[in-house]
């Protein structure tokens, strides 16, 4: 195994310092009543050539000064419009700052002053981003999933994952889902084997269920309370989806809660409601003017990198046993809107890799267990080994269209599992043979319970390149455990290879395999 150590640039040390300003700049620094804080440092994501979107939270009603400056002194900076923290979006703000140049890296400020006495102004609070390329460079990024889950929340060592990958000095984070963990509450103490675990940071929203929206808001006020992750979020932008914990566990329209007496709200798409407005208000995800909540979307990365953000939540049918034969309103997964965007997306993207970004993996059997006798299909796959049906036929379409349309390099990440993988799909293998063969990898999870491995369905031909999961029988192992993962993904400005390594928290490559582009 080869230990990846972080390359000790000008930038590294920069960073560094930005780290340090940020977190002096949070709530510690500033004790007076008076004065405005940010409670949850900053954030940024969705990153383009011209810009990025940036957030915070205030602990009052305030005004927000925003500035922008391509020096970590600020010289020269320019102040932007401001933004009003106010009670119904909890005073959280967000913006894109805008007329960035390619590349280049932005330092943002932000300052708060006290709607109700202009004389009581915050300490300020610093992040910085770099703006998409424009040319081809080196790009590096990494990825996972799976926040705060099971009930492992933050310890005395804290999200220990977010402090490794930010140690490696990415570009950018793909977040793959179950971002938050709003259906699972947290205890103080929690017995594990050789001793106690103890969740020695705690709020009163992590104590139960997310039910109302102040509590799915609480989840991620929760998650930003962690210093690594914190500090990772001032100077590494994060690009954001979501998955079913960010609801309730397995949440399809057909999600019954009749039996699950945590909740009194029996509603999924109450809670459906709330956890989107709550994931839209807590995260710098940008938005689409004509569709406010969606989440499917390209984030185009310079020449070398398009990534396309999937959504297996909004549009699927209910949870079924998966063996329709034609995809309609129940079988579906991702919906005929998304669906031709994402084929147009793919067909008119120059880039040379195309990386789709999807919350769940497709071949894994991933299986909601809705009574002592039957379990439906959770994820894509339905087990049969067969002919595409269920959910699994959208995904013949589109990995046809693929073929047929010869778009070449895409590369499939994605999480949910708890434990890490890298999958070879191939025609040869499958039981649908009509697609080029293609590679998904799966990383996770960031600070939850690690479970696995899943079993594969041979539809589409997967092959286990590589896994690491926990031993026969084990479940749900803490964070304590060190089977914490994410993916580290290098694409080499010069030769565009992508290099792709599954890490664990302890900074240990475990496997890694290199990509040639292929040709057009």
């Amino acid at each position: 195994m080869t230990l990846i150590r972080p390359r000790m640039t000008r930038r590294s040390l920069l960073m560094s310092g930005l780290a340090t300003t940020s977190i002096l700049a949070m709530p510690a620094i500033s004790r007076a009543s008076s004065r405005p804080v940010f409670t949850h440092g900053v954030q940024s994501g969705d990153i383009t050539a011209q810009g990025g979107m940036v957030w915070t939270r205030a602990d009052r009603p305030a005004r927000i000064a925003v500035e922008v400056a391509t020096n970590e002194g600020f010289q020269n900076a320019r102040q932007v419009a401001a933004l009003n923290a106010l009670p119904e979006s909890d005073y959280a703000v967000k913006a894109m700052l805008e007329g960035i140049e390619g590349d280049q890296t932005v330092f943002y400020r932000l300052t708060a002053t006290d709607l109700s006495d202009s004389n009581a102004r915050s300490e300020p609070v610093v992040g910085r981003f770099r703006a998409a390329p424009t040319t081809r460079r080196d790009i590096r990024f990494v990825w996972s999933g799976d926040t705060a889950g099971q009930g492992w929340g933050i310890d005395d060592e804290g999200m220990r994952t977010y402090a490794t990958m930010a140690a490696h000095q990415p570009d950018f984070f793909i977040h793959s889902g179950d971002t938050i963990y709003a259906d699972g509450p947290m205890q103080d103490e929690v017995e594990i084997e050789g001793g106690i675990w103890r969740n020695t940071v705690l709020t009163d929203e992590v104590r139960k269920v997310a039910e109302t929206l102040d509590e799915f808001r609480g989840r991620w006020k929760y998650n930003q309370m962690d210093r690594h992750a914190q500090a990772m979020s001032a100077m590494v932008p994060t690009l954001f989806q979501w998955d079913d914990h960010e609801v309730v566990n397995n949440w399809s329209p057909g999600k019954d809660l009749t039996g699950d007496d945590r909740y009194t709200e029996k509603s999924v798409a109450l809670l459906t409601a709330r956890a989107q407005r709550a994931f839209h208000e807590m995260t710098p995800i940008s938005y689409s003017p004509s569709e406010p909540g969606r989440v499917y979307r390209k984030i185009a990365y310079g020449p070398l990198l398009d990534i396309f953000f999937l959504d297996l939540r909004s549009y699927r049918g209910a949870n079924s046993e998966g063996m329709e034969n034609e995809v309609t309103a129940q079988s579906q997964v991702l919906g005929r809107a998304q669906m031709d965007w994402l084929k147009s997306a793919l067909k008119s993207s120059n880039a040379t890799w195309k990386v789709i970004a999807c919350d769940m993996p497709i071949g894994l059997c991933v299986w909601d267990k809705v009574s002592e006798d039957q379990k439906f299909v959770e994820a894509v796959a339905n087990g049969d080994n067969a002919a595409p049906k269920g959910r699994e036929l959208e995904f013949a379409q589109l990995l046809r269209f693929i073929r047929d349309e010869a778009i070449r390099n895409t590369v499939w990440l994605t999480a949910d599992v708890h434990y890490t993988a890298a999958h070879e799909y191939h025609p040869d293998r499958a039981s649908f043979q009509e697609f080029d063969p293609f590679w998904e990898f799966v990383s996770g999870p960031l600070h939850a319970g690690t479970f696995g491995p899943n079993d594969l369905d041979m539809t589409f031909g997967p092959e286990v390149k590589f896994v690491k999961a926990p031993a026969d029988g084990q479940v749900n192992l803490p964070p304590s455990a060190g089977m914490q993962f994410f993916g580290l993904v290098d694409i080499d400005g010069a030769t565009e290879q992508m290099t792709v390594r599954l890490m664990d928290r302890a900074d240990q490559e475990l496997w890694s395999v290199t990509l040639d582009p292929q040709q057009a």
